[in-house]
């Protein structure tokens, strides 16, 4: 068996101007004061990683882990979720979408797509020089519109949604595996691959490729009232990434899922700092545990009421009690006795064998 690695923290929410935000060597000592012995690095942001230079310089790449073995951590993975977020946006999204892509493509859909494409691979091949394996991700949409189907939806649109999506990632998939990295997505509303259904429909899309896999949190699906303990039974041989993420759902007279467009303080489903949500991290641990996944267990912070530094001093000391290390023998193992075949036979009430077999 093998045990989960941790505690990571997912730097995405704490990028700032500001000290100890502000730099990667200053956020990484930040970090590691509280406990995180991982950081998983939003590869878009410029202030604490250069991504372009990264897929290109090995030296680069040794500068980074230098600077963060100087403060006892590791590079978990870089992240692309923003950018994946653009390898597929439905119109209706172009305007609040651009805010993600850099001036000179923002209002050109065609070459926002390319630029994000480019840097999905800049990404894989950095995470390659990086010694990383894994490339958390959103996967973009075309059909979230579409979600609730009345009007009814046109026959065929979902598919050609579905066709088209694979069409644009397959390659980075192929990109992907000669790099040795999975893309790892994470299922999330506003994307097309928000559920267990939608990426199993994607998987047959790629015929099941072999690095189009799963980033695991939980929050997004207690929100969605996915049974999320289910999922890791289904889905364990595709889960290589896990945002540790708590959430709660408290549906009322007044709304439930959907939330009634009401801000994340007066939605029935909102994220909350980890232990203060619903979610049964014990089970998620020990579920993980069981299908020994060995990959990092990284806080992202997102709460609807409490301040990020109080989450993330919290976060790593939260994890690190759920943490399991796995026993390397059966607990009854002491109880065990080595029998010869007469013996079982005899057990059975088989008698002893005769023939002498």
């Amino acid at each position: 068996m093998k045990s989960i690695q941790g505690p990571a923290l997912f730097l995405a929410q704490f990028a700032g101007d500001e000290p100890p935000f502000d730099t990667l060597d200053h956020i990484a000592e930040w970090a590691a004061g509280h406990g995180y012995r991982g950081i998983q690095i939003p590869s878009g942001d410029t202030r604490l990683f250069d991504l372009d230079t990264a897929a290109e310089s090995q030296a680069y790449c040794d500068g980074v882990r230098a600077t963060l073995d100087r403060h006892g951590l590791v590079v978990t993975d870089l992240s692309v979720h923003l950018q994946g977020k653009l390898v597929a946006v439905h119109p209706a999204y172009d305007s609040l979408l651009d805010a993600f892509a850099p001036s000179a493509v923002r209002g050109k859909p065609t070459q926002r797509q390319a630029w994000a494409a480019q840097q999905v691979e800049a990404a894989a091949k950095a995470s390659a020089r990086l010694g990383l394996t894994t490339l958390p991700a959103f996967s973009g949409s075309l059909a979230w519109p579409y979600l609730y189907p009345f009007p009814q939806r046109p026959a065929g649109l979902i598919e050609a949604a579905f066709d088209e999506l694979a069409r644009r990632w397959r390659p980075l998939l192929d990109i992907c595996d000669q790099q040795g990295v999975d893309v790892c997505f994470e299922l999330h509303p506003g994307e097309d691959l928000f559920d267990g259904t939608t990426f199993e429909r994607f998987l047959a899309a790629v015929d099941d490729h072999p690095r189009a896999n799963l980033l695991y949190d939980p929050s997004h699906m207690l929100l969605q009232q996915l049974d999320y303990l289910g999922f890791i039974d289904r889905y364990h041989d595709r889960i290589r990434a896990f945002h540790v993420k708590d959430a709660e759902f408290r549906p009322s007279a007044r709304q439930g899922v959907y939330g009634g467009y009401a801000g994340w303080v007066e939605r029935a489903g909102r994220f909350r700092s980890l232990g203060d949500g619903q979610i049964d991290f014990g089970a998620i641990f020990s579920r993980l545990a069981q299908y020994d996944y060995d990959g990092w267990a990284v806080l992202e912070w997102e709460c609807a009421l409490k301040h990020p530094e109080d989450g993330a001093a919290e976060g790593a000391e939260f994890i690190r009690r759920h943490m399991i290390r796995v026993a390397e023998h059966a607990f009854d193992d002491f109880a065990g006795a080595a029998l010869t075949d007469d013996q079982r036979r005899e057990l059975l009430g088989l008698g002893r064998d005769s023939t002498g077999a």
